[in-house]
């Protein structure tokens, strides 16, 4: 905490702020060619949206702007394997995974099998009971007495070799369909549709594994429409699906690019007028009453409660909720939801509470360039979140791992610059099994080897050197003075959205402001009125800073400010509000 000319601030961790600069000339094409105003143009021109074709996908996108399913690797085969196995009447079975992607991939593949006349089950493993991915047991003691003639993956597979060849074995053939970084040591199914594979070339790498699972069933769709199948079937919409991959895709937080932003732009509207009475009543759970549903209620309201089902009880909660017909259910469903939230929540701040008590008895360990901590008991449901807050307080790479009977099970989540898969697999030696991709993983080692383990990831996130940085860095888009904020430039940013990784949401900087008013409002927020007086007329505006902290925020003034622009609504008026990001007194 700083104070200065009577105005105290409060600073979590100092933040590294840097200034786009984008370039004058690309700026002006875009100006010129789509008549927004010099700041929408500085934004996109900042995201590298510059060529005329990349303007127009971007600002008016279009569902025949998604590449075609099948240059995607073995598409091919699986689509000719599903339509067999309905045409044999074959039992399939989807298995899928326990988060918000997982769910909503197994969901869109369950309907649409449905749809299809197809003799289908799913199956969702207990994180804690089972873990994560398919397992040599799910053939021997589910698959084999179900009778099942082909499982499905969905959001899991690409590293599940024992499985598939237990499958095999048993006459069972498998389609993996994934997202997840795979080796090129692929596991011997019927079909392994994963983007990242090397050998891959459709470029869609960037998809969930709900989006991986939608483009199996456009390609599916096709294939049975060239033979003919939909002459005594309706044909399934596939937009109306469009808000299932939204929830997973933004829960995933894979990059809000091309074919990710078409579909969550359209899947956004669905979900805002949604004819699913699950999501109906999450919603009005979650207490959204805004008239359109963005990204952020998506990220910060419908999914954590989606996936406080996989992680503080079952999965299978979450897709009764999305896949019922009956309001009541829904309305029972979205309660419980939202009381397992509330546990998750709870646990999840006791864990942080404790390792922020552990951290400041400890200070030699803030000066390691990872964090790896364990501890026994801890809850594996929660450890994700946890480790991607510390991640991002910190700017470490963090691992978390619960110990019980001698066996770990851990989550890690990185930082921008830092190839977290790639460190677990130079640490593969020291673990029992890990997955995952660049930014997020989870892994399985032995209680005895989490030393070396440590001593390890240090040495890879320390090899890095400079090309990492340890201070948490801030991008923003442009200076925008005062004067410069109306409804009608927040209202140009709509074009923007949906926000996400790669297309973040805009951050501006103000200097020279004046701290006008400031109330405390819930529990350390502050609203404030702030002014600017550059020599141009003063203006004054509605300014919120969340989570400011325990400090006292005081009148006076500050040298610079960043923030964002968003609406607020309030009693059904809604009015334009800043949201501060930081603050650097004089």
């Amino acid at each position: 905490m700083s104070k200065q000319n009577g105005c105290a601030i409060w600073h979590s961790m100092k933040k590294k702020w840097e200034i786009l600069k984008p370039d004058p000339r690309t700026q002006e094409i875009i100006h010129r060619v789509t008549g927004c105003s010099p700041i929408i143009a500085a934004i996109l021109a900042n995201r590298k949206i510059a060529t005329p074709s990349d303007i127009r996908q971007f600002c008016s996108p279009t569902f025949q702007d998604l590449r075609p399913p099948f240059p995607i690797r073995d598409m091919t085969k699986a689509v000719e394997r599903i339509a067999q196995a309905l045409k044999l009447k074959n039992k399939i079975m989807i298995f899928g995974d326990y988060d918000v992607d997982g769910v909503t991939a197994t969901v869109i593949l369950y309907q649409f099998l449905k749809s299809c006349g197809a003799d289908v089950l799913f199956y969702i493993p207990h994180r804690i009971e089972e873990g994560y991915g398919l397992r040599s047991r799910h053939i021997t003691d589910l698959a084999v007495p179900e009778k099942i003639q082909l499982i499905i993956t969905v959001d899991c597979g690409s590293t599940d070799h024992e499985a598939v060849t237990a499958a095999n074995a048993a006459g069972i053939q498998i389609i993996v369909t994934d997202h997840h970084q795979i080796a090129t040591d692929i596991p011997a199914a019927e079909a392994v549709i994963n983007p990242k594979r090397t050998d891959c070339p459709a470029g869609l790498a960037h998809l969930a594994g709900v989006g991986v699972a939608f483009y199996l069933i456009i390609a599916l769709r096709k294939h049975l429409r060239d033979c003919n199948y939909w002459k005594s079937i309706s044909e399934p919409n596939l937009k109306a699906m469009c808000d299932l991959v939204t929830l997973g895709t933004i829960a995933d937080m894979v990059p809000m690019i091309q074919e990710n932003r078409i579909l969550s732009k359209f899947g956004l509207e669905i979900i805002t007028n949604t004819p699913r009475p699950g999501l109906k009543a999450l919603i009005e759970t979650c207490r959204i009453s805004k008239p359109t549903i963005d990204s952020e209620d998506v990220a910060f309201r419908l999914a954590p409660r989606l996936n406080a089902a996989g992680r503080m009880g079952h999965a299978d909660l979450a897709v009764k909720l999305l896949t019922t017909q009956d309001t009541l259910e829904a309305e029972q469903l979205a309660s419980r939801l939202c009381s397992l939230n509330d546990s998750r929540q709870a646990t999840e701040q006791e864990i942080m509470t404790a390792i922020h008590s552990y951290l400041k008895d400890n200070p030699r360990i803030l000066q390691k360039k990872s964090f790896v901590l364990s501890h026994h008991g801890w809850h594996i449901g929660v450890l994700g979140i946890v480790a991607a807050k510390l991640a991002e307080f910190y700017c470490r790479p963090t691992v978390l791992i619960s110990i019980e009977s001698g066996i770990g099970k851990g989550s890690a989540r990185s930082i921008p610059g830092f190839d977290l898969y790639a460190a677990l697999e130079a640490c593969a030696s020291q673990l029992e099994g890990f997955g995952g991709h660049q930014m997020a993983a989870g892994l399985k080692i032995r209680s005895e080897s989490i030393e070396k383990f440590q001593e390890k990831f240090e040495r890879e996130v320390a090899a890095k050197g400079d090309s990492i940085e340890l201070v948490p860095k801030m991008w923003v888009d442009c200076v925008l003075d005062f004067h410069l904020i109306s409804d009608g430039l927040l209202q140009e940013m709509s074009v923007l959205h949906p926000f996400g990784v790669k297309n973040t949401e805009p951050i501006f900087i103000a200097r020279d402001v004046i701290i006008q008013s400031v109330v405390e409002v819930g529990v350390n927020h502050k609203r404030m009125q702030l002014s600017q007086n550059n020599g141009r007329s003063q203006h004054t505006h509605n300014a919120i800073f969340f989570n400011a902290g325990a400090a006292d925020i005081s009148k006076g003034k500050l040298h610079e400010v960043a923030y964002r622009l968003r609406w607020n609504y309030w009693k059904g008026q809604k009015s334009l509000q800043m949201i501060i990001e930081d603050m650097r007194p004089m």
